[in-house]
């Protein structure tokens, strides 16, 4: 029995697609693939307007194998009230 490709699951993040081996992975795992700064906050792309995105948790777990391709996006932490 010869044995086929292993699927690929594939993702974006800040608009740069990406392919892994695994179907679920954590936000940890993301930025590291994306190669984010991981005190950036990471949110999942939620489809038409009237949801919010969501937003991941680096120890949030992603279904990958959900139907349609994940979309993520980044951004810095805010800062409120910091010293200059």
């Amino acid at each position: 029995m010869t044995r086929g490709k292993d699927k690929e699951f594939k993702f974006f993040v800040n608009d740069v697609e990406y392919e892994v081996a695994q179907q679920f992975i954590t936000g940890a795992q993301i930025k590291a693939i994306a190669k984010v700064d991981m005190s950036f906050e990471l949110f999942l792309e939620e489809p038409g307007h009237d949801k919010p995105d969501k937003q991941i948790k680096d120890t949030d777990s992603i279904d990958l194998g959900s139907p349609g391709v994940e979309k993520f996006y980044t951004v810095p932490v805010a800062t409120y009230g910091g010293l200059l």
